[in-house]
């Protein structure tokens, strides 16, 4: 757990660390042309580089700032994190190095924050913490993390189940826009059985991030929460600092040994953030107009999450990842979900099919895996969703003869068994939003609905599991 500090040594601490990035130099240039959202900027010679940021001052406006993202000739280029109005011809430019650090605390849990680390929940200020974070850290050696943790229970029957996930693992939800990623996020967050929750929302529109937080996440979920929010309508260099912000907030807790759950939606806009980003300064586009610095920066991205390294006693927190990723004209073959799918340790795959039909959450077993299964799973455990999974198979490959009357009851008993089973397969899948399952209650009522357990075991078996909640 995150150790308490005394508050008079903290508060020094982080005066301390605030003057120490003060420079007694002031470097500045001058605005040499803007293109777009591109804006040159000559006259600060060498002391630039990628990364760094600069702030711009018009005459009567408020100061915009932007960060350096390539160099033409002897004058870098720059993209702004605001609006271009009032920017001229020989405005000027100062270096500031402020940006690509924060200094995360345990006081953060239950506020929201911009992509620049700063509050616009209206809950005052931030306390800064003593540990400097970087934005854009490297993500711990393969050879040094630990491997994947145990489970981790999700509070959603379906994912539990089918499609158990492990502490450190990383999985990704496939699904195009309107069929349900944010419906299931908030359960995610909200039932969660891991220590902390930071919730990247990149992208968002603005008029639900309201609507998340205080209809979705409730009271409870926001407690033990950070949300990092970007809405659509702010710039891309916002929206990708917003995910690179997300990682790190994530890491600080991790590195306090803690289970965090990293939920961000979505990867996609990530994508298409690093995109315009990469176009705006020449970059040729590659793959459906994505450059090729969009898929490196996707893999950076998405390594950061996983198990940490063990500290000197032996204790490693993690982190487990799961990143949405908004399918384009529902194909999930196209260049973002075929990359993601490629880094993640599974995914999960939501049908706009299935929640036509009033399905939710609208999970198609079929087409989705976790690779940590089956070995985190035991032998008995195995048995049941081995046959759930093959009564489905049965019941996917016929279903279009069967809706339209073709097949003829009794022609194959393999198929009536998957017909008789169905119904009540698709209501174990079926949970509504304030509902919540633990692991064992998942797996007793399958192992029911398939026959392995009777109803008086069954009964049984809920008893138990309500004493062990009752007594932890």
């Amino acid at each position: 757990m995150i150790e308490e500090t005394n508050p008079i040594s903290h508060k020094f601490n982080t005066i301390k660390s605030q003057i120490d990035c003060i420079h007694d130099e002031v470097y500045f240039g001058r605005v040499a042309s803007v293109l777009g959202l591109s804006i040159e900027i000559e006259g600060f010679g060498t002391k630039l580089s990628i990364g760094d940021q600069c702030e711009l001052k018009p005459k009567d406006r408020n100061s915009v700032m932007c960060e350096i993202v390539g160099f033409h000739g002897n004058k870098a280029v720059a993209m702004p994190f605001g609006a271009l109005e009032g920017i001229s011809l020989g405005c000027r430019a100062e270096l500031r190095n402020t940006g690509s650090v924060i200094f995360p605390d345990p006081s953060w849990l239950g506020r929201v924050l911009n992509a620049f680390g700063e509050p616009v929940d209206g809950l005052g200020p931030l306390i800064q913490g003593d540990e400097p974070y970087y934005l854009r850290a490297s993500p711990p050696s393969a050879h040094d993390r630990e491997r994947v943790g145990g489970k981790l229970d999700l509070g959603v029957r379906g994912m539990n189940t089918f499609l158990t996930c492990c502490k450190g693992q990383r999985m990704g939800i496939f699904a195009g826009s309107g069929v349900g990623k944010s419906t299931l996020l908030s359960m995610l967050a909200r039932y969660t059985a891991s220590d902390v929750n930071v919730i990247g929302l990149i992208g968002e529109r603005g008029r639900e991030l309201k609507e998340f937080i205080e209809d979705d996440l409730g009271e409870e979920g926001l407690k033990r929460s950070v949300v990092i929010a970007s809405t659509s309508d702010e710039s891309p260099l916002m929206r990708r600092q917003a995910a690179y912000l997300t990682m790190a907030v994530a890491e600080y807790f991790r590195d306090h040994n803690l289970d965090v759950l990293c939920l961000m939606d979505s990867v996609t806009r990530f994508a298409m953030a690093q995109r315009e980003i990469g176009l705006s300064v020449g970059e040729p586009p590659a793959s459906k107009g994505y450059t090729p610095t969009v898929f490196s920066e996707l893999s950076k991205l998405l390594e950061r999450a996983g198990p940490g390294v063990p500290d000197e006693d032996g204790e490693v927190g993690s982190i487990t990842g799961l990143f949405t990723v908004l399918v384009e004209g529902d194909d999930h073959n196209e260049p973002i979900s075929d990359a993601a799918r490629g880094i993640l340790d599974g995914h999960i795959v939501l049908d706009r099919k299935i929640a036509e039909r009033g399905r939710y959450p609208p999970i198609n077993i079929l087409r989705s895996v976790s690779r940590t299964m089956p070995n985190c799973n035991t032998e008995d455990e195995i048995t049941i969703i081995s046959r759930a999974r093959e009564l489905m198979s049965v019941y996917d490959d016929m279903a279009e003869m069967i809706r339209l009357g073709a097949y003829r009851k009794g022609s194959d008993p393999q198929i009536d068994e998957a017909i008789h089973y169905h119904p009540q397969l698709e209501q174990f899948l079926s949970q509504r939003k304030e509902q919540a399952y633990t692991f064992q209650q998942g797996y007793t009522e399958l192992a029911t609905i398939l026959g392995f357990i009777s109803d008086e075991q069954e009964e049984v078996e809920n008893e138990n599991t309500e004493q062990l909640g009752e007594t932890a």
